[in-house]
């Protein structure tokens, strides 16, 4: 997939929707955010932009009252409300930052808020929405059940619904930080880098800053798994994506905002999409320059920023990344940080065959020079060969991946490159230890299920009712989704039921049997 995407040039065809700019923009202008809401500091990132020859500013939305810009649209949004509709209170569904911005909004209006929010939501956001005055329901597993049931109360209750970013209310409250950076950086601006969830904060930024100062470029940021606005731009038409990542929880949308996508069809300059890794390594960007914790959805722009000056060579410009929230579940930090050297393209992932027999181990840490080692995982197997799992330090300008991988072939190494293999990276570093057992025939996959009490008991009664688990590895890092690597024992004459299997199951699954880091290590 093309990381860094221009957007198509726009049909001159067709009606173009410039003239809507002016209304978008008097709304962000006349929007009462600051009733609740806070100008936060456009700061500058100094190492990262020692680090990248630009200047790098970062608009610190996490500082808002709610640790997030969403505080903005939904305040906006409520004050619009008339008396009879205030009255009759307000209903949203959101698993996090809209949610606590409604709460707020609607405490400080004198409001009732009900926020609907699935079961899997971290308590810290369930907490974050009841200290802020909100009426939480706890319904569904997943964020589309949980909306449905928010529209029926609504329906029910004669409540006002408040979209989490597909309103124009939503759209203008957001796109007063446009008017914030615009103020505080009056002079060179070359791009704005924003994350895109489902669109209503880009789309505000696209409209405030096309209509005043149409040379700035306005960049969208998305999860490489979750870019609707991506896909969306590349179709021409809103798409829904089939799956949805869900490691930035903050902007997994399966499809762009139809508000958002008018406007942003024509003024959104390019969409950029960033990996997990990617994320990971920005989040320690931002804590090295403000020691501060980002969110993996608040850190898509630093990311986003780091990929467009590898890809464009870009030097000496001014570039803002918005800083959009800070709601992270602490327990999720432990992910982070084992992910983050990977991001910043300083550790490789390999698999090495070296001989078995004495003097192997020494032979090959020889080999590495002087490169640290950060992980090493080996268990003795019969044969000729050793397969080991490694760790490697590296750095992307003085010693970067490629250069490892090709001094350890020149050495007369079999080097299989790791790093980017999301099954080794989650599971197989953790389980080297043992091959199977010749004879079984193993079927090994890979699963994401929702978490909450009981569900891993229920996955495995679930995934073993009709064949024998032979492996299973299992991991949750604060996030609302566990992961599984399981091996089921199933003869050949069976392999074409377990799909059908496994769909009714409704979890999110990948078949793993021809993974290269299982066939080595546990195969």
């Amino acid at each position: 997939m093309t990381t860094f995407q221009a957007c198509p040039p726009t049909d001159t065809s067709a009606p173009s929707p410039a003239l809507s700019l002016s209304h978008y923009v008097r709304k962000i202008l006349a929007a009462p955010v600051y009733d609740v809401a806070l100008q936060t500091p456009l700061q500058p990132a100094n190492a990262l932009s020692a680090a990248l020859g630009n200047q790098v500013l970062l608009k610190r939305e996490d500082l808002q009252p709610t640790f997030s810009f969403k505080i903005r649209g939904a305040y906006t949004r409520l004050a619009a409300l008339d008396a009879k509709q205030r009255a009759r209170g307000v209903i949203t569904a959101s698993a996090g930052n809209h949610a606590q911005g409604v709460a707020l909004a609607a405490a400080k209006l004198g409001m009732v808020a009900t926020i609907v929010m699935p079961t899997t939501t971290p308590e810290l956001k369930v907490s974050g929405v009841r200290s802020r005055g909100g009426n939480v329901v706890l319904h569904g597993d997943s964020f589309p059940q949980s909306l449905a049931h928010a529209l029926r109360l609504a329906d029910e209750q004669g409540a006002t619904f408040v979209p989490p970013y597909d309103d124009p209310d939503v759209i203008a409250g957001q796109g007063t930080v446009a008017m914030e950076i615009l103020r505080q950086q009056p002079g060179e601006l070359d791009a704005i880098f924003v994350p895109v969830g489902g669109g209503g904060l880009i789309a505000g930024i696209a409209a405030y800053v096309k209509y005043l100062r149409p040379e700035v470029k306005v960049i969208g940021v998305e999860p490489r798994d979750s870019n609707c606005l991506q896909a969306a731009m590349a179709a021409g038409e809103r798409v829904v994506l089939p799956q949805v990542g869900t490691f930035a929880d903050g902007v997994a949308v399966a499809q762009i905002g139809a508000h958002c996508f008018d406007i942003c069809r024509h003024h959104v300059d390019a969409v950029i999409t960033v990996s997990s890794d990617e994320l990971c390594a920005a989040i320690k960007d931002i804590y090295d320059d403000t020691r501060s914790i980002t969110e993996p959805s608040g850190a898509l722009a630093v990311a986003g920023i780091k990929k467009y000056v590898a890809q464009t060579g870009a030097r000496g410009q001014t570039l803002v990344a918005i800083d959009s929230g800070a709601n992270v579940n602490f327990d999720r930090l432990r992910h982070v940080a084992e992910r983050a050297e990977l991001g910043e393209q300083r550790e490789a992932i390999i698999a090495v065959t070296i001989p078995e027999q004495p003097g192997s181990f020494k032979a090959f840490c020889q080999a590495l020079g002087k490169r640290q080692i950060t992980e090493f995982n080996y268990r003795l197997h019969p044969g000729k060969d050793a397969q080991l799992f490694v760790g490697v330090q590296t750095h992307p300008l003085t010693d970067p991946r490629e250069q490892l991988l090709a001094n350890l072939s020149d050495q007369g190494y079999a080097v299989l490159d790791l790093t980017e293999n999301e099954l080794a990276k989650l599971h197989i570093r953790h389980t080297v230890g043992g091959h199977a057992v010749p004879a079984a025939e193993e079927l090994v996959l890979r699963f994401e299920f929702p978490e909450r009490p009981g569900a891993l008991l229920n996955f495995l009664e679930r995934l073993g009712e009709r064949w024998n688990i032979s492996m299973f590895h299992y991991r949750n890092h604060g996030a609302a989704d566990g992961r599984v690597f399981a091996a089921l024992q199933v003869p050949a004459d069976e392999r074409g039921l377990v799909p059908a299997v496994l769909e009714s199951m409704g979890y999110r699954w990948w078949d793993e049997t021809q993974n290269p880091a299982y066939r080595l290590f546990l195969g």
